[in-house]
């Protein structure tokens, strides 16, 4: 994302960015939907919106879209990007 001029935010957890999101508004969050520990994205992006309504989201899994994807869709979390993904797409 810096590459493209952006300025990039990583946090480790979804919880963590519940709480960053809480405090610090930003234009698009990028949700990992398989966390290593705690809560998925699907469930990240759902809090988010509690305190953030409307918040733009992209969704990135490197599995297979799945039913916790297409949950995050009806909240309106955005598109769905299977990882890896390349630069230029």
């Amino acid at each position: 994302m810096t590459r493209l001029g952006y300025i990039a935010q990583i946090v480790s957890s979804g919880e963590e960015a519940i709480e960053y999101v809480k405090e610090n508004p930003v234009d698009l969050i990028v949700l990992d939907m398989a966390m290593p520990k705690g809560i998925n994205g699907r469930e990240t992006y759902e809090e988010i919106i509690k305190t953030r309504p409307g918040q733009k989201a992209i969704i990135a899994s490197g599995y297979a879209k799945s039913k916790e994807v297409d949950m995050a869709q009806e909240l309106e979390a955005g598109k769905y990007i299977k990882k890896p993904f390349l630069l230029e797409k």
